[in-house]
């Protein structure tokens, strides 16, 4: 028997089965704005109050645009990894700050990561709400393969990844499949590509394999 099939195997559940679902309340706005321009909201709550989000494929400029404005429309109080050169910018970095950035520390000497799982560890303690949200290929250009950083702080945190998508052919953003890491990347990723496979972001052609860099 190797060390990869003692790993626990991957799980997919939506929110929906778990006894810790949370329904949010979302901005009406926010709801009418993307319902007028053609978007529809899949969404069923979450499972718990901390977590990672993946958001696949990440393609063009507009899914920032249509992803703050999902993030409102569903009531997510989310974070993301920011550059820490632009929270030193007047005003922008306060913006950025608002929106849920988070500053990237470069020189912290556990880094970015660990960093991550004890922030998200310290609200659970608390019992308050942290879920970030990430862009796994970490560009909207073609890339070769994801970045591991978000799969990281799910699996060492232990806590569960929500699969979102902006389908800009049926004009769906959904968030409905929650993953329950397994530890072996190769079975983890092939499970998420189970709900990522028929997506498609604004340019089809610059959407990254699902597959973790080396």
């Amino acid at each position: 028997m190797s060390g990869r099939d003692l790993l626990p195997q991957p799980r997919a559940f939506a929110a929906a089965e778990s006894p810790q679902q949370l329904r949010l309340q979302g901005s009406v706005w926010a709801q009418g704005l993307l319902r007028l321009a053609g978007w529809r909201l899949e969404f069923d709550g979450l499972p718990g109050k901390q977590g990672v989000i993946l958001v696949y494929p990440h393609t063009s400029n507009w899914d920032f645009v249509v992803g703050i404005l999902a993030k409102w429309a569903l009531g997510l109080q989310l974070r993301f990894w920011a550059k820490d050169s632009l929270f030193q910018l007047p005003l922008f970095g306060s913006w950025v700050r608002w929106l849920g950035g988070v500053a990237v520390r470069r020189d912290s000497p556990q880094g970015l990561v660990r960093d991550t799982v004890q922030d998200m560890q310290a609200a659970q303690a608390r019992g308050e709400m942290y879920w970030l949200a990430m862009a796994p290929e970490g560009t909207r250009s073609l890339a070769p393969a994801w970045r591991s950083g978000a799969y990281q702080v799910a699996l060492q945190a232990q806590v569960p990844a929500g699969l979102a998508y902006l389908d800009y052919a049926s004009k769906t953003i959904c968030l409905r499949q929650f993953v329950q890491l397994g530890g072996d990347p190769a079975a983890d990723l092939a499970l998420m590509a189970q709900t990522f496979s028929a997506e498609h972001g604004l340019k089809p052609a610059l959407a990254s394999p699902i597959r973790m860099k080396s």
